[in-house]
């Protein structure tokens, strides 16, 4: 053999001997589950879902495999599956009553009167909890607790921490604080100011006191958490040591009222439940109604006005306020104030006005004040637009004085705001010549193009009754404006008793001084009589 073929040869005998052995190669697997390790050979690589059924290994539906199912096994490869399951169960829990402790001027300090007391509730709630390999794990609350028992809190009347000066009352002076009528006169001080109902159910669509600030007419609500249901009683003598309220026939009242002049004798409007918005569809009508003062029955019913659509927007109502003479009768709609033709029956127009709609189920209706004289009424009225917006949208409310003979209408305060609601003052007495012998009070809206909202703030305002020598007079500078737009003047003509934080102040229209007459926070309706 040639040199070279030799050694070829043995390069090749050393090749062959040093390289690798034909054998068969497996994919080694090792898989953990249901608490044993097993190992597997397998010949070629699958996903390890297709593994795992291969070897018979059923997965639940919360299983949990690692690596995920679609990835494909390959040698020493560890699959963990970890059995889960979940369980739920549902309890029901004990929701605690809130306490509430509210100011009430009736209770003597150092003491407390329980008005209602607290009922616990009960929710159910719901829980997940998750079981790994048949270890519980922390149980998750489900969702929101279903309230299946509301709770009812505990209501404690409690003296109020300070105590205020007394203040002359001229006359007598009602109002209602939590749903019951208080009453003062001569002094704001007990035993002259005290609580004459304990029912605290009034809802404050009627609560006026009659001429010679004896009788109370007041309604109260049937079901405070039902549909609008309220029933009219009265008061004959608020003066009297324990007052009696009787009941008298009216119900689902939407306005009721004295008749000047005529004594024991009503006015009202009714309305009907219904259960869209606002609760109730007035009926528009208008009876007068001579009651007996110590029974309470009707002695006597005229219809003035028959159930009628009470104009634009009319289930809500129409308002009415009868004259101080008891001659003549004012009606407000929601475009319109006028006078109605006691005779013909017929409504008389003295200003319109473009309707304020800025929501589709609402529309504003001003309010109205006579002059005691009976010449003269100051009212709110709609304005015309200040730019492109509808004339339903417009921002702008003007004050108006209007004669009852239609000989003028004046606008004697611009941009006075929604509320600004206008009253005139009884007859100044006695009047020495130094001052007006009828004022004009109002309130005017610190941001008059945006007057509408709850928050917006209002400044009192006395002017003489042609709106001139107009002057604040309430609050004093620096401290937020009147929410509250309830106020009313005294029966002398001096002073004005107003709703401010909740609490009732008294201002004296000519010095400016302010006292406050209440603590409690829950002041509203107040009238004031002789």
């Amino acid at each position: 053999m040639k040199p070279i073929y030799l050694v070829i040869f043995l390069l090749t005998l050393i090749s062959t001997a040093c390289g690798p052995t034909p054998t068969t190669s497996q994919i080694r697997v090792t898989i953990i589950v249901d608490g044993r390790t097993q190992s597997y050979g397998y010949d070629e690589p699958i996903p390890v879902g297709q593994f795992l059924d291969e070897i018979n290994i059923e997965l639940g539906e919360l299983d949990r495999v690692n690596p995920p199912q679609y990835t494909q096994i390959s040698d020493e490869m560890l699959i963990q599956v970890v059995r889960v399951q979940e369980t739920e169960e549902c309890r029901d829990e004990t929701i605690p009553f809130e306490e509430r402790r509210v100011y009430d001027e009736s209770v003597n300090p150092g003491e407390e009167f329980l008005v209602k007391k607290g009922v616990n509730g009960t929710q159910r709630l719901c829980f997940r909890t998750e079981i790994v390999d048949g270890v519980s794990g922390t149980p998750v609350q489900i969702g929101q607790p279903v309230v299946i028992t509301p709770a009812q809190e505990e209501l404690i009347y409690i003296a109020p921490p300070t105590s205020l000066d007394p203040v002359e009352i001229v006359g007598t002076l009602a109002y209602i604080s939590k749903g019951n009528a208080w009453v003062m006169r001569g002094s704001s001080q007990p035993p002259n100011r005290r609580a004459i109902t304990n029912s605290g159910d009034l809802d404050g669509r009627v609560f006026s006191l009659s001429f010679d600030g004896r009788q109370l007419l007041m309604s109260r609500e049937i079901d405070p958490s039902g549909d609008f249901n309220n029933e009219l009683w009265l008061l004959p003598d608020v003066h009297a040591p324990e007052p009696r309220p009787i009941k008298l026939r009216p119900s689902n009242l939407l306005y009721a009222d004295w008749v000047p002049g005529r004594p024991n004798t009503i006015a009202y409007s009714r309305a009907e439940p219904r259960a869209t918005s606002p609760g109730w569809k007035a009926l528009n009508d208008l009876r007068l109604s001579i009651i007996d003062p110590q029974t309470g029955e009707e002695i006597d019913v005229e219809p003035l006005l028959d159930e009628n659509a009470g104009g634009p927007y009319g289930w809500w109502g129409t308002k009415f306020s009868w004259s101080p003479d008891g001659q003549r009768l004012a009606w407000v709609q929601a475009d319109a104030v006028g006078l109605l033709d006691l005779q013909s029956k017929e409504f008389q127009p003295l200003v319109t006005y473009s309707i304020f709609t800025p929501y589709s189920d609402w529309s504003w209706t001003t309010s109205v004040s006579w002059s005691p004289d009976s010449q003269l009424l100051a009212t709110t009225v709609h304005g015309p637009p200040i730019s492109t917006e509808a004339p339903e949208r417009s921002p702008v409310f003007n004050i108006a004085v209007l004669s009852v003979e239609a000989s003028f209408s004046a606008e004697i305060v611009t941009r006075a705001g929604i509320w600004s609601s206008p009253k005139f003052s009884p007859q100044v007495e006695p009047n020495d010549g130094l001052y007006p012998q009828v004022y004009l009070a109002y309130l005017l809206a610190r941001q008059p193009l945006d007057s509408v909202s709850d928050t917006a703030e209002y400044d009192l305002y006395v002017a003489d009754r042609d709106g001139s020598n107009a002057r604040r007079i309430f609050p004093q500078d620096g401290q937020r404006g009147i929410l509250t737009r309830d106020y009313v003047w005294s029966p002398d003509g001096r002073q004005i008793a107003l709703v401010y934080q909740g609490n009732l102040w008294i201002v004296d229209v000519i010095t400016g001084n302010a006292r406050q007459i209440t603590l409690d926070g829950n002041v509203s309706n107040p009238v004031w009589t002789r």
